[in-house]
């Protein structure tokens, strides 16, 4: 009996750590069993791949890495991680939450391409991960949606806070924009359900966005 996988997937600083970790709480809370995972594993060999590429290691530009190359340091960190932790819990029917999946490349990656190219890429992505890989495909994506302009305040705030330097992908406002332009209309295409997190200009409070996230996911948990 394959378990169920929910990802949180929106552009950086939307606040996917800060639902996935509401929702474990909640969940918890529930009794209802469950696994937590996030990506890229920071610290892992796997992911290494993943942290050069951000850190500016192979190009100083999101768009000096193509969308496949960057896709598959991904994609190879999310297969490791399968086989060396959550596979088996998945494989016996765990509920399985998920900061960030193959989803972030989709997002992240195909904003680099034209729109006519993005088609095409999406497939080969998904054919590689759900196939290929044979990584279980989502069962739900919320998708955390945040305006560009809150994003960067969020962003610079997060800098200020941890005393850490932004990543390529966080240092190109252009870029950021193309992802979230991407982002909405991947999610409008692909069936992921889009919260809107701001409302007249500012941020919903994150207790307030959780509620409803939360009638999303309770669905996925009454099977135990």
């Amino acid at each position: 009996m394959r378990g169920r996988l929910i990802v949180f997937e929106g552009t950086d600083g939307a606040g996917k750590a800060t639902q996935a970790g509401l929702m474990a709480r909640r969940l918890a809370a529930e009794g209802v069993s469950f696994r937590e995972i996030d990506f890229p594993r920071y610290g892992n060999p796997f992911a290494e791949p993943a942290r050069l590429y951000l850190a500016g290691a192979l190009g100083a530009k999101p768009g000096d890495v193509s969308a496949c190359a960057a896709s598959v340091f991904y994609a190879v960190d999310r297969y490791a991680s399968y086989k060396e932790d959550w596979g088996r819990d998945y494989e016996a029917g765990e509920l399985i939450l998920a900061n960030r999946y193959t989803t972030s490349n989709a997002v992240h990656q195909a904003s680099k391409l034209e729109r006519a190219e993005r088609e095409a890429f999406l497939s080969w992505l998904f054919d590689l991960e759900y196939r290929r890989l044979e990584l279980p495909e989502p069962d739900l994506v919320v998708y955390l949606d945040l305006p560009v302009e809150l994003t960067e305040r969020l962003l610079r705030a997060r800098r200020e806070r941890t005393h850490t330097q932004a990543d390529i992908h966080e240092q190109d406002e252009a870029y950021l924009r193309s992802c979230r332009e991407n982002a909405r209309e991947i999610a409008r295409d692909l069936g992921w359900r889009r919260i809107d997190c701001s409302r007249n200009g500012d941020l919903r409070t994150p207790e307030d966005i959780h509620r409803e996230v939360w009638e999303l996911v309770r669905p996925l948990t009454e099977r135990q």
